[in-house]
């Protein structure tokens, strides 16, 4: 990781959980973090815990389903600290809404989020890179096992998880064909302790079998993107699993 110290990465959906935790670990390694979320509130709060780390976390409002926000966001970076390294897509929303029942409203947030969202701010930040001049960025995207099997009752989820699988695919193949090292990595945890549940208006309550299953903790995931980060520039980290032990599915 020593030679990502004082680089500049950006983490979507850092004001609590994996997005948060992700923050934190790249902070005490030295980077410069740009951490969005809506609630910046919380990622000011994780900034003021983190004032004697060798790097520094940078709050900025931002919801990244709307373009202009993120636009604005890559510009802000570009003029206050010289453009992006690396970028990790983790904002994400699940739902358990069924494709026979909707509603409707429901499926849009989880794709305007989880893919479209996802897909705006990987584009940003390469061009922020090509700006820079950087060919040895990072793309990671905080995938789920749900993007590799179908977990009922969340197949919307499901579903647009599988799409970045796709997306993670497609990218390196597009910067295969650019002759860019430029790297891209799809990290799917399993079940992990964090806010999705109600952050997503889901009750755990009700789904028995999710209150008694193993969990992870949010640090575990973090640890994975220092890991993946840490490879040697020529080694490409393009899937990795991560589950907790006795995972029921």
């Amino acid at each position: 990781m020593e030679r990502w110290s004082g680089r500049v990465a950006l983490v979507t959906g850092a004001s609590a959980g994996i997005g948060a935790a992700i923050a934190q670990e790249l902070v005490k390694k030295g980077l410069k973090v740009v951490g969005l979320a809506r609630r910046v509130e919380r990622v000011q709060d994780l900034a003021n815990s983190l004032k004697s780390a060798p790097g520094k976390l940078h709050p900025i409002k931002c919801d990244v389903t709307k373009e202009e926000e993120v636009k604005e966001v890559f510009k802000w970076v570009k003029d206050n600290l010289g453009g992006t390294d690396i970028l990790v897509n983790n904002a994400g929303v699940g739902s358990a809404n069924s494709l026979t029942g909707g509603p409707v409203e429901n499926w849009r947030k989880i794709y305007d989020l989880n893919v479209l969202a996802l897909s705006v701010c990987t584009k940003e930040a390469l061009q922020s890179m090509k700006e820079k001049g950087v060919d040895d960025g990072h793309i990671i995207h905080i995938n789920s096992v749900a993007g590799h099997k179908v977990i009922h009752p969340f197949g919307l989820y499901s579903s647009s998880k599988h799409a970045v699988t796709a997306l993670t695919e497609g990218l390196r193949r597009e910067l295969v064909n650019q002759k860019s090292k430029i790297r891209v990595t799809s990290i799917s945890p399993g079940a992990v302790k964090t806010e999705i549940f109600e952050v997503s208006g889901l009750s755990i309550d009700k789904m028995d079998e999710y209150k008694t299953m193993p969990y992870m903790e949010s640090k575990d995931i973090a640890d994975s993107v220092l890991y993946v980060l840490g490879t040697p520039p020529h080694v490409q980290i393009h899937e990795l699993t991560i589950i907790p032990v006795g995972e029921p599915f």
